[in-house]
């Protein structure tokens, strides 16, 4: 199966990041490929000190302009995250849809970002979220996937989890600090595949997206023996991967984990 993963800069603004996304998506849809994987608050990214305005409340405006990425791209598009009223709460929601605009489920960050890399630079997502409670597992097509988003990257229970339960793929959208980014990123992505010998999917932000967020990038596709299928790098842009899903179950035979 061949999957792209969107690389993008998101801002505040939902209508240039929605215009951004739908751009990546039809060229990931020209290449072949049947999924999209939409990185953390890529529908709007605010600034860490407040929520965006841009909160979806139930199936509206901006719920059906995330569904209609799927729909009018005929392709499946998930892990995209996008702050999301629950329970009276703001979350940091994961959406997912198949080409027909079925909701396949959606995910609520479970484990908030909290970081002090000094200079100022603090942050605490839950002084804008609410964490949720539960790990989500969804089936888009042949892949089945455990759902997190960016810090949750750094619980291996977590993970663990998902593949005691079948999962063939793990997903972690992100919008990873540059110096966390830096020290951290591709160890702990590829750390998740080999130890779950699972394909992980890591879509990320990149670059300056406000005066005072900067991310990574490097969006990754690894697959179960650690090995690196696609790097992002730096900049914008869509990247596409095969993905061999019998290979999960040969790595299983060699390296006996479970």
């Amino acid at each position: 199966m061949k999957i792209g993963v969107v690389q993008m800069t998101s801002g505040l603004e939902f209508s240039e990041n929605l215009k951004k996304a739908d751009k990546f998506i039809k060229e990931a849809k020209a290449l072949g490929c049947e999924a999209v994987f939409l990185p953390e608050c890529f529908y709007s990214l605010s600034d860490g000190t407040k929520t965006t305005p841009y909160v979806i409340n139930g199936v509206d405006e901006h719920y059906k302009n995330i569904k209609n990425l799927a729909v009018e791209n005929e392709i499946f598009v998930l892990a995209g995250s996008a702050a999301a009223y629950g329970g009276g709460e703001v979350k940091n929601r994961a959406y997912n849809f198949d080409p027909k605009g079925k909701d396949l489920g959606t995910y609520d960050k479970i484990h908030l970002f909290s970081c002090d890399l000094g200079e100022k630079k603090v942050i605490n997502e839950s002084d804008i979220y609410s964490p949720g409670e539960d790990p989500k597992m969804i089936e888009a097509g042949p892949l089945k996937i455990g759902l997190g988003i960016c810090f949750d990257v750094r619980f291996p229970e977590m993970a663990r989890g998902y593949s005691k339960k079948g999962a063939n793929l793990l997903t972690f959208s992100s919008a990873f600090t540059v110096p966390t980014g830096k020290a951290h990123w591709h160890t702990l992505v590829r750390a998740r595949a080999i130890e779950n010998q699972c394909f992980v999917v890591a879509s990320a932000q990149w670059g300056q997206n406000n005066e005072r967020i900067s991310t990574y990038g490097h969006s990754l596709v690894v697959d179960p023996w650690g090995e690196i299928l696609a790097d992002a790098g730096e900049g914008e842009k869509v990247i596409t991967a095969e993905l061999n899903l019998d290979y999960v179950q040969e790595v299983r035979k060699k390296v006996k984990v479970f």
